[in-house]
């Protein structure tokens, strides 16, 4: 007997299936058609001992206590706080631009004026988008916005999401900040760190529950069809639960297309020696078909390992074979999703979450707070 049916283990599907089982008492399937649980946090060893994480780099962090003590119940932590360099023409630089970034690219007299300049003006530890920047009496200012804008922000977009300059969104260059800060980190939240064993290992735990079936290697079609709004399980009415995380559009057959995505390729590569860039991130913000390197053993701190491995990262269009990471937001592109979703509405008992299901971007600690916040209010 199943309660409630949960496609996708990934984050949003891991978290909600866990905690049907355990606070609800329901009987949960957990399917999946990989051969892992986790999702895009999938990490495991590779041939050489290094923790690899297979789909990109995934570092954890939150402001909401809620989600970081649920996923502390399963794991320990390698608490650290994630720095990101930026690869401009061959010179390492910190990023987002921060106040030490200003002296790595500036000569001292100049740095030490723009520095006065920024704190005055702005305050000592604020975020300033640079569209505002740009708006400064100040040249030196105006000077400064547009190195960013140039050199971090433009041409490192044009390979993320396939764009020519003309069509990057001043929206989202409005949001690029410039921190009138030392801080180093990538992320300002107050828990940062990745799991101690690994995600992989901390999704097995939540899910290990005796109300818990999870098939691996299983495509939901397989099993799960829709027929007149209803949910048609194994041949039969279903009239529990279904909880979708996977492609909304795949869901309902494509009828009004495919939605589209953008996806990644990754090349792994192991070099026979301790240390390959000397942190954990670089991005290639200007030149380069990749847009980042990750060195795992930076990231994981792992000591004593046989040599070192590296990720290169290549955006990619989705081709409906590969794997789909990102929304692309668009007037269009919402406007097809919002008919599948009216479509999804009309089906007993179907509940959407997660990126895929959800066409929108979401970091690990938002879905899972969304997961959590889900099966609190469902019966």
């Amino acid at each position: 007997m199943v309660d409630t049916i949960v496609i996708g283990a990934g984050v949003a599907g891991a978290v909600v299936a866990g905690q049907l089982a355990r606070k609800k008492n329901e009987k949960v399937l957990l399917i999946d058609r990989r051969s892992h649980i986790g999702g895009n946090c999938y990490d495991e060893y590779d041939e050489y001992g290094i923790l690899i994480h297979k789909y990109g780099p995934h570092i954890f962090h939150t402001n909401d206590e809620t989600v970081y003590e649920y996923f502390s119940e399963y794991t320990d932590w390698i608490l650290f706080g994630h720095e990101v360099k930026a690869n401009v023409y061959g010179k390492l630089i910190c990023v987002p631009f921060n106040l030490n970034t200003l002296h790595m690219v500036y000569e001292k007299e100049k740095a030490d004026r723009i520095e006065k300049i920024l704190i005055d003006e702005y305050g000592l530890n604020s975020r300033v988008p640079i569209l505002e920047l740009k708006k400064s009496e100040n040249s030196e200012i105006r000077e400064v916005a547009q190195y960013v804008y140039d050199n971090i922000f433009l041409k490192y977009t044009m390979k993320q999401w396939g764009k020519k300059p003309e069509e990057v969104d001043e929206g989202v260059t409005a949001r690029v900040p410039v921190v009138i800060s030392r801080d180093n980190r990538y992320f300002m939240d107050k828990y940062q760190g990745m799991p101690k064993l690994g995600y992989t290992k901390m999704f097995e735990k939540i899910c290990d529950h005796k109300n818990i079936e999870v098939r691996l290697n299983t495509q939901f079609s397989d099993i799960l069809k829709i027929e007149k709004d209803k949910v048609i399980f194994e041949g039969k009415e279903f009239n529990g639960k279904v909880v979708f995380t996977g492609m909304i559009d795949e869901l309902l057959d494509y009828k009004y297309g495919r939605l589209p995505y953008r996806s990644l390729e990754f090349d792994f590569i192991h070099y026979d020696k301790d240390d390959y860039q000397g942190c954990s991130v670089v991005n290639y913000t200007v030149d380069e078909e990749y847009t980042r390197i990750t060195e795992f053993k930076h990231l994981t701190k792992q000591e004593n390992t046989n040599g070192t491995t590296i990720v290169k990262e290549y955006p990619r269009e989705y081709n409906g074979e590969n794997t789909p990471y990102y929304a692309i937001n668009n007037d269009k592109n919402d406007e097809c999703y919002n008919k599948y979703l009216n479509e999804a509405k009309k089906i007993k008992n179907l509940y959407l979450l997660g990126r895929l299901a959800e066409y929108k971007y979401y970091n690990i600690d938002v879905i899972a707070a969304r997961a959590l916040e889900f099966v609190k209010n469902t019966n």
